[in-house]
């Protein structure tokens, strides 16, 4: 009943929105002295960008903590409005993307989008997840795993979840392959680094 209510919408954009704008990558680093990793490899907050930096934990924290906050904003809005789980989940991957307090230029999403789907349609989400792991293991590209994996889920979300699962899974594959835009670059100029690489 309180799907209806615009203040519950806004309260789940907004919150989705602040809750996937925190950039785990950039803290972590930073509180363990390795400086900003904004100036490293890809430039990126996210997990992939993090590994550059050596520390396996701290990527491995980077992916929990992203995939985590995608995942909480869909669960609070869930709690807030059922209706409301893929307007939280948008707007938790587009404050990741475009953080206000990065200037807007935040990482790419592919972690968010992961834990959000898995709260909206856990056989989507665990569909995509285990594209993305498949994908890495044959060809060690974080960036080809994530387009291609992400690129699938609409389809994953139409055979097993419900219409708006769908049309969010697609709303999150157009935001997500823009942020990928230099990496889809770099990959048909055969020159994208593979997993753990140095840029």
């Amino acid at each position: 009943m309180f799907d209806s209510d615009p203040t519950y919408l806004v309260t789940a954009v907004v919150l989705g929105y602040l809750l996937g704008s925190i950039p785990f990558g950039l803290l972590l680093t930073r509180m363990v002295g390795l400086g900003d990793v904004r100036d490293i490899g890809s430039g990126s907050i996210g997990a992939t960008n993090v590994l550059r930096t050596g520390s396996k934990l701290l990527a491995l924290l980077t992916l929990a903590l992203d995939s985590g906050k995608g995942a909480a904003a869909a669960l609070a809005a869930c709690y807030l409005a059922p209706s409301l789980a893929p307007v939280a989940a948008v707007a938790a991957v587009v404050g990741h993307l475009f953080p206000v307090w990065l200037r807007f230029d935040g990482g790419k999403g592919v972690a968010t989008t992961l834990g959000a789907l898995v709260i909206l349609s856990w056989p989507v989400g665990l569909a995509t997840g285990l594209t993305w792991l498949l994908c890495a293991v044959i060809f060690r590209i974080s960036s080809l795993s994530s387009l291609s994996s992400i690129a699938l889920s609409p389809a994953f979300a139409w055979y097993l979840s419900e219409p708006p699962v769908t049309i969010a899974a697609a709303i999150l594959a157009v935001f997500v392959w823009y942020r990928h835009k230099q990496n889809i670059q770099r990959l048909l100029a055969r020159k994208e680094p593979k997993i753990g690489k140095k840029k």
